[in-house]
Formats: structure tokens, C-alpha cells, sequence
């Protein structure tokens, strides 16, 4: 079996609401969603549906052309090998890591097995915890959508926020309310998206803490700030979570050998290959995992890891022209049986709908804004930011 094509296709989550952080929120309420199919010479086509960054697979596929996809693992150190120079951050580590997903059905597919399976999963379900990039819904929108997680089962949740101390303790509350429908003791997140220094990062922790109980916090500051997220995690009682914006096993072990972290996450983007090796390096410290973002592919991964803790999931639905045999049921992930990652693709799909702008706007949340990280009061109501979180 021989790698010889690919097409790439830019289809639309629908989230039925603006989804977004700290940071800023998406334009409407569709975002792009990357879809990657690689051909072979049997006729086997290995998929990708990805929202991690838009892909670059024309600079990348050179590295692979040719070659038996069942070798995931060295043509994911080949890709990697392919931008030696310029390195393999940003889009082209989304890249890879879309690609590393897309070999990986493949070999499921030659195989006639399961992806979670192949990986050597012993059950298909997979635990989560709801996470509704809820930031810019009032309290009843919030409120009403949580609920839905809590009816497929879900008894923790993450909650975006970092701005408005005030706001933050009645939305974890809020939440807190609607997960004991399936907890007495719901487990609660808050991610700041990096938008806190670290004092600033201590302070506010400590006050959200005298109100609510925190699993953890997740990114308190900046990603690469080893010192910084050390400093936070033994300054407060909540766990500290980050590394879903690595790009490269390399970048944790600042973090590892400084102690700063409690969960390891990566993104769900970055690839089969990445979340095991992180996955592993993480276990030889004790430390548990959680994969971040659109999790739908990487959720055969984590059926294999040991130290899965649980997995991040965002929307009940589907993406556009995507269908994925699996459920969201009982707080997670029930994986099907359907060979490779049992994604079906409707390509006619994919032109047809009004594409929204999403992501794609200049004070969206993959925009830094200009006074993140210097405001002396994390005050929405005073500063550069128009919201409106009412209840």
C-alpha cells in the first residue's frame, strides 16, 4: 500500500450559539472545521476532521508521498524531519498532526479494525467533562446549554473566564447547579486562555476559591511560563492545567521539570502520535492527561493511555457533511465499531452552506488582545471588551 493523494476541505461546525473566551468570541455561530482525506494505490482513503488551524498539507505531503501509511509513527517523525528549518509550530504542526490522524484510519481501515481498537483500547468509552465556550451567552443561554450536557450525562464542566471576578463566581455557581443533577459534588474548571500575569493569576484564583471549589485552572498565564505557572500552582489550592498550545513534545519539559503543572493537555489536533508521547512522558511523572478542543478523532487515542483522566467536549453535534459513528452519552465518548475512526464524509456538503466568518475576525478569541496580561483590575466592565453575561 502506497500514499499517492490528498484533498482538503473547509467544512462548518454549527454551534447554534457564538462560542468563544476570554479573549474574544467567534462572529456568528458557525466556525471552520479542516477535513483531510489521503489516498492510497488500493483505493483506501484515511480521514481527517480537524479544528485546530487551517491546514498546509501541499507542504507537508512531499514527506510522505509514496509510502506505506501503516508506518504512522516513523512518517510522523519524517513530517517533522520535513520542516527541520523552519520548525513546526502553527499550521504546519496542525498539519501534521491532521495528517498523523488521517494515517492512522488507515491503518485501522487495512486492518478491518476499530481505531481504538488498533491502539490497543480495551473499552470503547471514553469519559469527558462538558466545556461550552459559553463566555459571551448570558447566564440563562449558559444555564440552558449546560443543561443539555448534563441530560447526556455529564457531571463536570469548564467554565471560560478570567475578566470579572464577580461574573465568574455566579457562572461556576451556575454551572455548579446544573451538573448536581448528576453529582453531589460536580467537578468545576475556569480557563483564563492566558489572560492573567501571575500574581494578578494568584490573587484572583484565591478568591474564586473562597466561593467555589476548583478542580482546576487551566492556562492561568502565559504558555511557555514555567516559573510562572509553578509560582500559581503551589500559590493556590486548584490544580493548574495548560499544554494544549504546545507544539512539539520538547516544549513540556520546561514545564515538567519545574513542576508547574497538574493535568498535561495537548490538542486534539496535534495528532494521535503527539498525544501518545505526551501521553507517555506525562505517566512517567504520575501526572494525568486530558486532551483539549475538538475531540472527536482523539478520542480512540485515549481509550490507550493509562493516565486518562478525561477529555474535553464541546458540542453534541456534528460537523457539516460529517458523520462520526460514535454517541455522547453518560458523561463521554461511546466509540463505534465501524473500521479505522468511523468517519463518513458527505463531500457535496461541504460547498453548499453560507460560510460564516467564525474564527476568522480580528477580535475573535485567536487574537491576543492588546492589554492581556496588563490590566491591574480584571475588570470586563472597565476595560476593552464589549459583552454582555447579564443574568
Amino acid at each position: 500500500m502506497k500514499i499517492t493523494g490528498f484533498r482538503e476541505h473547509i467544512t462548518q461546525h454549527d454551534w447554534r450559539r457564538p462560542v468563544g473566551d476570554v479573549n474574544g468570541v467567534s462572529e456568528g455561530h458557525r466556525t471552520d472545521v479542516q477535513v483531510l482525506v489521503i489516498s492510497t494505490d488500493t483505493g483506501l482513503e484515511g480521514v481527517s476532521v480537524t479544528a485546530a488551524a487551517p491546514l498546509r498539507t501541499a507542504r507537508i505531503f512531499p514527506a510522505i508521498e509514496g509510502q506505506d501509511p501503516r508506518s504512522t509513527t516513523a512518517l510522523y517523525d519524517l513530517m517533522l524531519a520535513h520542516v527541520f528549518k523552519t520548525g513546526h509550530n502553527g499550521d504546519l504542526f496542525a498539519t501534521i498532526g491532521a495528517i498523523d490522524h488521517a494515517l492512522w484510519d488507515l491503518k485501522a481501515k487495512a486492518a478491518d479494525e476499530p481505531l481504538w481498537r488498533m491502539l490497543g483500547g480495551r473499552t470503547r468509552f471514553v469519559p469527558g467533562y462538558a466545556s461550552a465556550l459559553e463566555f459571551a451567552l448570558t447566564d440563562a443561554d449558559a444555564r440552558s446549554v449546560y443543561q443539555t450536557f448534563a441530560d447526556a450525562g455529564f457531571s463536570s464542566a469548564k467554565v471560560k473566564g478570567g475578566r470579572d471576578l464577580d461574573d465568574d463566581i455566579r457562572r461556576l455557581q451556575l454551572v455548579r447547579e446544573v451538573m448536581a443533577q448528576n453529582s453531589n459534588r460536580p467537578a468545576l474548571m475556569l480557563d483564563a486562555n492566558e489572560v492573567w500575569n501571575r500574581s494578578q493569576a494568584i490573587r484572583y484564583i484565591r478568591q474564586l476559591e473562597a466561593a467555589v471549589d476548583l478542580t482546576w485552572v487551566e492556562e492561568p498565564v502565559r504558555r511557555w511560563d514555567a516559573r510562572g505557572l509553578a509560582d500559581v500552582r503551589h500559590g493556590t489550592a486548584a490544580g493548574v492545567a495548560s499544554g494544549e498550545n504546545l507544539t512539539g513534545l520538547e516544549q513540556y519539559r520546561p514545564l515538567l521539570d519545574a513542576d508547574a503543572l497538574d493535568v498535561v493537555q495537548f490538542n486534539s489536533g496535534w495528532g494521535i502520535t503527539h498525544a501518545l508521547r505526551v501521553a507517555a512522558v506525562a505517566h512517567g511523572r504520575d501526572l494525568p492527561v486530558s486532551p483539549v478542543g475538538f475531540s472527536n478523532v482523539i478520542a480512540h487515542a485515549m481509550t490507550a493511555i493509562p493516565n486518562h483522566l478525561t477529555t474535553e467536549v464541546q458540542d453534541l453535534g456534528q460537523p457539516i457533511g460529517v458523520t462520526m459513528d460514535q454517541e455522547i452519552v453518560d458523561g463521554g465518548y461511546l466509540l463505534g465499531t465501524s473500521p479505522g475512526a468511523g468517519i463518513t464524509l458527505d463531500e457535496s456538503q461541504f460547498a453548499t452552506h453560507d460560510r460564516s466568518p467564525g474564527w476568522q475576525t480580528t477580535s475573535g478569541p485567536h487574537v491576543r488582545p492588546e492589554r492581556a496580561g496588563l490590566r491591574l483590575v480584571p475588570d470586563a466592565r472597565r476595560n476593552d471588551v464589549s459583552y454582555d453575561r447579564g443574568a
